[in-house]
C-alpha cells in the first residue's frame, strides 16, 4: 500500500504545504488499521505517532519508508522496545518500535554493539553512509518488545531540524475516516471557591441532547463567578474499529474562539503536559480522561494555538449567552456542542470537596516541609496548580498525598536512618506504594540520610532487601545433548527491589541474553562459533538494585559435526 495524496480544505492544506505526499510508503503490506492515533491521550503522555495493527502476530515484515540511512538504533526493556531511526534527504526522519528484531546489517550492528559493550540495552548514532537503507527494503520484523502492550508497530515522522514530531497524516495517509468525533462527557467546572455552577461549587456534568441538524445542546448553566468546560471525546475511522484520539478542539465564545488545541506537531520534551489537559483527579479515580478547556494555571504546551482569558468564561449579572465547542478529526467531520449560560444568583447547595491541611503549596513557589526523620522538597513549577497537601508520617511510613494531584516533575523525599547499622542500609532504599506492592526508587545515601526523586505522590518508606533474585529455568539441562536446540531460555525475577542487571556466561565468555520484563525471561540465541564440542558450561549472574546476586550454572553437551 503506498501513501497517497488527500485533499484537504484550504486551511488544512496551507499548514502541510511543505510535507511530501507520495514521498513516503507505507512500512507494512497489510491494509492499514489503526489501535493508537497521533496526540492520543495515553498515561502521562501523548501519543507521538501512529500504531499500526499487525494482525495480532509478530513477524511481520517491517519497512523502510523510503530511501535514507539509519541514524539512531536504541534497544530498551522499556519505551519503544527495539527501535529503528531512518534519516531521509527530505528533511523528515521516521521510526519504527516495538520491533521483534532488526534485519540485516542493521541486526549485525546492533548485536556487535551488544557484544561490545556487553549489555543488551543499547543505544547508538550513525553518520550517513553507515548503514544505507533503500525505500521498501525489509528492515526490521514487527514485534511486542519495550512497553507494548501487544503486537503492533510504532511508527512516526519527525522535523530532522526542530526535531518535532508530526503528525503522519499530514504525509498523505490514506485513511478512510467519515465519521466525527463522539463527546461522551460534558462537564462545567466552577474555577475558584467564588464560582458557582448549577448550585453547586464541585464539578457538574451536563446533559446532551441531539438536533434536528446534527448538532448538540446541552442542558443549561446557571453560573456566577469564573468557569470552564471540559469534555471526554473520542474518534473513530472507518476501518479500525477502535477509538482514538481527537484531532481538534476549539471552545468558542460569541463567535470568537477563545480556547483550542490541535495536533499537528508536539515537542517530545511536552508530552507529559497531558497531565495538565485532563482532569487529573478523576482520571485517577474513574479511569475517565476528561479534557479541560481552560487553563486554571497558565502552562506553556505549545499545542495551544487559541487563548484568550485562558479559557475561562466570567459570568456576571445579565450574562446570557451560547457557548461552542467543536470536536473536529484531521478529515474535517466535526461535533458541535451549543450550551446556554446564563447569570444566576441561586446559592451551593453542594460544596468544595477541598479539605485545608497544614501544607499548602503554590505551584510558582518553592517548598520544603519536614516531620520527624522526612523532608520533602518541591521546587518552583513541579505541579500546575496550588493545593492543599496532606502530609504525615506514622510508623515509618511516609504520607504523601496521594496520586490525585500530578507532578510535571521530579521531587525530592529525604529519609534519615539512624536506627540502622552501616551494613544494613546498604541495603536499603526508599520504596513507593503502587496499587497492593511496593517498588523500588532508585535511591542515594549519604551518612544515614536516604534520598530520591519521584514525579509521583502516595505512600514511601525505607525497606531493606537482603533476598537475592530468582533465576529459574523451566527444563533442566544439566548434562544434557543439546544438539540442534537453537535457544535456551531462563525466568529471572526479583520481589523486593527488582531486577538491575543480568550476565550470562558460556564457557567462560559472555553472551547475549534478550530480556523481556512482561514476561520475565531472558533468551539466548546459541552462535555455533561460541560453542564446544561435547561438554559446555552456562553461568549467568543475576543482581538486583541493592546488590544481592544470583548464580545460576548448569552443563550441557553439543555436537558441532553435521
Amino acid at each position: 500500500m503506498k501513501f497517497v495524496y488527500i485533499l484537504l480544505v484550504t486551511s488544512i492544506l496551507t499548514a502541510q504545504e511543505h510535507y511530501p505526499k507520495d514521498y513516503f510508503r507505507l512500512p507494512l503490506d497489510i491494509p492499514l488499521q489503526l489501535s493508537g492515533n497521533f496526540g492520543e491521550l495515553r498515561p502521562n503522555h501523548f501519543h507521538a505517532g501512529f500504531d499500526f495493527k499487525t494482525n495480532q502476530v509478530e513477524g511481520l515484515s517491517v519497512h523502510a519508508a523510503a530511501d535514507g540511512y539509519v541514524s539512531r538504533i536504541k534497544i530498551s526493556t522499556a519505551g519503544y522496545g527495539k527501535a529503528i531511526y531512518i534519516t531521509h534527504a527530505n528533511g523528515f526522519t521516521t521510526v519504527y518500535g516495538h520491533l521483534q528484531k532488526a534485519m540485516g546489517i542493521i541486526q549485525e550492528k546492533i548485536i556487535a554493539l551488544q557484544y561490545e559493550n556487553k549489555n543488551y540495552e543499547i543505544e547508538a548514532y550513525f553518520k550517513p553512509g553507515e548503514i544505507p537503507v533503500k525505500k521498501g527494503e525489509v528492515i526490521a520484523l514487527s514485534g511486542n518488545t519495550g512497553g507494548s502492550e501487544g503486537p503492533h508497530l510504532h511508527f512516526e515522522f519527525r522535523d530532522n531540524k526542530t526535531e518535532k514530531i508530526i503528525n503522519p497524516l499530514f504525509f498523505g495517509l490514506d485513511l478512510k475516516d467519515d465519521k466525527n468525533p463522539i463527546v461522551s462527557s460534558l462537564l462545567v467546572y466552577p474555577i475558584d471557591n467564588t464560582s458557582t455552577v448549577n448550585e453547586s461549587k464541585r464539578p457538574v456534568h451536563l446533559n446532551l441532547s441531539l438536533q434536528k441538524d446534527g448538532t448538540y445542546l446541552s442542558e443549561k448553566v446557571l453560573a456566577n463567578g469564573r468557569i470552564g468546560f471540559g469534555i471526554s471525546a473520542v474518534d473513530f475511522d472507518d476501518v479500525s474499529y477502535n477509538p482514538n484520539g481527537v484531532y481538534k478542539t476549539q471552545l468558542i465564545s460569541n463567535g470568537k474562539p477563545i480556547f483550542g488545541y490541535e495536533f499537528n506537531e508536539m515537542v517530545f520534551d511536552e508530552a507529559r503536559y497531558v497531565n495538565a489537559l485532563i482532569d487529573y483527579p478523576r482520571y485517577k479515580k474513574t479511569h475517565q480522561r476528561v479534557q479541560k478547556l481552560f487553563m486554571k494555571h497558565p502552562y506553556n504546551w505549545s499545542n495551544i494555538n487559541q487563548n484568550v482569558n485562558d479559557g475561562i468564561i466570567s459570568v456576571s449579572p445579565n450574562f446570557l449567552s451560547l457557548q461552542r465547542i467543536e470536536v473536529s478529526d484531521y478529515f474535517q467531520n466535526k461535533t458541535i456542542i451549543n450550551i446556554p449560560v446564563e447569570y444566576s444568583i441561586k446559592k451551593a447547595k453542594i460544596d468544595e470537596e477541598i479539605q485545608p491541611t497544614k501544607y499548602f503549596i503554590k505551584s510558582k513557589v518553592e517548598s520544603n516541609f519536614e516531620k520527624d526523620n522526612v523532608s520533602v522538597y518541591f521546587p518552583a513549577g513541579t505541579f500546575y496548580d496550588d493545593f492543599y497537601l496532606n502530609f504525615d508520617v506514622k510508623d515509618g511510613i511516609v504520607f504523601l498525598h496521594e496520586d490525585v494531584v500530578p507532578a510535571h516533575s521530579y521531587f525530592t523525599i529525604s529519609i534519615e536512618d539512624t536506627k540502622s547499622d552501616v551494613e544494613d542500609r546498604k541495603k536499603m532504599f526508599i520504596a513507593s506504594l503502587y496499587g497492593n506492592k511496593w517498588n523500588y526508587n532508585t535511591t542515594k545515601l549519604v551518612g544515614s540520610t536516604f534520598t530520591c526523586k519521584t514525579k509521583t505522590l502516595g505512600q514511601f518508606q525505607l525497606m531493606k532487601d537482603t533476598i537475592a533474585p530468582k533465576v529459574t529455568i523451566a527444563k533442566s539441562i544439566e548434562n544434557k545433548w543439546l544438539t540442534g536446540v537453537k535457544t535456551i531460555q531462563l525466568t529471572i525475577s526479583d520481589d523486593l527491589s527488582g531486577v538491575k542487571s543480568y550476565n550470562g556466561y558460556l564457557n567462560d565468555k559472555w553472551v547475549l541474553f534478550e530480556y523481556e520484563p512482561k514476561t520475565k525471561k531472558i533468551t539466548h540465541t546459541f552462535d555455533d562459533v561460541l560453542l564446544l564440542e561435547g561438554q559446555n558450561k552456562l553461568k549467568v549472574v543475576v543482581t538486583d538494585n541493592v546488590g544481592n546476586s544470583t548464580i545460576f550454572e548448569t552443563h550441557f553437551f553439543r555436537s558441532q559435526k553435521k
